[in-house]
């Protein structure tokens, strides 16, 4: 299944930036909700075992989101996540890193349809993946950027293009708004510089460079710190909500709020 390579090379590209790190690196404030460095890794660790248990133990997951939605709401995401997992560091790295490997190794054959429990509806196996492949890369984007490194793109960003794309409705549905008829053109070039494109509706174009339609739709950058060229109202009210994650309306970052830093 070629969601799960590229959730694991997806994976693999944090890795590398992380090596090195010395130890009060790790808590480095990003840009990204006041998180830290192991903020994001126990985030990012943390899920990747949920969606495994959610495969191989669905009444163990469904237990466990029980407890976390209560733990949630008497003492807030981090505190919850961050009490669940107890390493930090170079030790959170590690283990990070074997579970990511041991995903990929166990989730390999499994059949891309058949369907896996989840917050909310459950998803097919292979959009379990491409999920965990969207939030290492979107959440990676914010260590990239603090680290001040640029990350090599490749072209499996396709995966996270294609959620922003099929998301298109449920961006509106969540902010409460009437989801249009038809999805805008969309004129994208990948990382290799083949042309992607999607849509039907010529009045309402976008056009640029995939990644930075990628970062828009899973809310890394507002579109006014990308190049994209859009055009039409409903192109741009899609752009200025895009959400590609489930979960409840946010709001995408202010313009210049979430950048590399230099």
């Amino acid at each position: 299944m070629q969601q799960t390579i590229d959730f694991v090379a997806e994976s693999e590209a944090l890795d590398v930036v992380l090596d090195g790190l010395a130890s009060e690196d790790w808590d480095t404030v990003t840009q990204f909700k006041g998180w830290t460095i192991n903020d994001v890794l126990v985030h990012l660790h943390f899920w990747n075992g949920m969606v495994d248990v959610a495969l191989r133990d669905p009444d163990g997951f469904t237990r466990e989101v029980g407890d976390m939605t209560a733990a949630i709401s008497a003492g807030g995401f981090r505190e919850t996540e961050n009490a669940r997992v107890i390493e930090r560091g170079p030790a959170l790295r590690e283990v990070w890193r074997a579970r990511y490997l041991e995903i990929g190794e166990g989730w390999a054959a499994l059949d891309p349809k058949a369907r896996v429990q989840w917050v909310g509806p459950d998803m097919s196996v292979r959009s379990a993946m491409t999920a965990r492949q969207m939030e290492t890369w979107a959440h990676g984007q914010e260590v990239f950027d603090i680290l001040g490194q640029q990350r090599r793109e490749q072209d499996r960003v396709s995966n996270i293009v294609m959620l922003g794309v099929n998301t298109f409705g449920w961006s509106f549905q969540v902010h409460g708004r009437e989801v249009p008829p038809a999805l805008p053109q969309l004129h994208l070039t990948a990382p290799s510089g083949e042309a992607w494109r999607f849509g039907e509706d010529a009045e309402n174009t976008i056009t640029g460079a995939a990644v930075e339609f990628a970062q828009v739709v899973a809310q890394t950058r507002n579109i006014a710190d990308t190049a994209l060229a859009v055009a039409g109202p409903v192109a741009a009210e899609w752009m200025a909500i895009a959400q590609c994650f489930a979960g409840g309306p946010e709001t995408p970052p202010a313009p210049g709020q979430r950048h590399r830093q230099v």
